[in-house]
């Protein structure tokens, strides 16, 4: 072979390659009904993260009705699975199945240490959202620490909501899907109500400095001379029975 035929080798070689490479102007095709179920078990495996019933319908080019029905009949069919198919906060995920978490000794998390002003003003939030800072203040009785609603933020369960429609226009906070999944809430609907917490024993009617000391949240002041130490336990942050949001 001659350097000629050397060269028009390699030149057809390398528009073989380039056409093999070249992308497809849209990968996305319709599924036949026997495969719908096998593709949204697909697309939520190989997700980043977790998706809504209408993200997986519109990639799979389905009707969303369709999809929330073969979604629950993918449920039921991982319930007795290692990997459970769970809804959190209308997202969906696989996750591992909550009795065989403990033998996973490879899986690492990175703890968050949380201030007891942090978890009040955590709790404040969550059962009362959307409030302002000053309306968290009013609440606890004492000025929220500059450091306390930036750690909340650094976790990624509390958010900025809507901004109050009064002078100032003051931001309110919320709490996320983040804070929902970390906790394994469905909904706001399933947080604990006050008789719950009493009857596991996380309320205490010690003094707060009792039961935390050396505290980091000590350079907060008072924000009502009518708050007293006595009854400063979550208790007090949290609604009565019947006014859970």
């Amino acid at each position: 072979m001659n350097m000629q035929a050397q060269t028009e080798e390699t030149e057809i070689e390398a528009e073989e390659e380039i056409e093999v490479a070249a992308p497809a102007n849209d990968v996305m095709v319709e599924l036949a009904p026997a495969d719908r179920k096998r593709g949204i078990e697909a697309i939520i495996f190989a997700a980043p993260a977790s998706m809504t019933a209408t993200a997986i319908a519109a990639q799979l080019k389905l009707e969303e009705a369709e999809v929330e029905t073969l979604l629950t009949e993918l449920q039921n069919e991982y319930s007795d699975r290692g990997v459970h198919l769970a809804e959190r906060a209308g997202k969906w995920s696989f996750q591992t199945a909550p009795d065989l978490a403990p033998h996973l000794t490879f899986v690492k998390s990175r703890p968050v240490k949380l201030s007891r002003a942090a978890m009040e003003t955590l709790a404040v939030i969550a059962y009362h959202q959307p409030l302002t800072r000053t309306e968290i203040e009013n609440i606890r009785g004492v000025a929220i620490h500059k450091g306390t609603l930036d750690l909340l933020l650094e976790t990624g369960w509390i958010k900025p909501g809507k901004r109050r429609e009064i002078p100032g226009r003051p931001l309110t906070w919320v709490t996320t899907d983040a804070f929902l999944e970390h906790f394994g809430l469905a909904t706001l609907r399933e947080l604990p109500g006050v008789a719950e917490l009493k009857s596991a024993g996380l309320l205490d009617k010690r003094p707060a400095i009792a039961l935390v000391p050396g505290r980091d949240d000590a350079v907060e002041t008072e924000a009502s001379p009518t708050a007293t130490t006595d009854e400063n336990d979550l208790s007090d942050f949290l609604p009565e029975a019947g006014e859970q949001t």
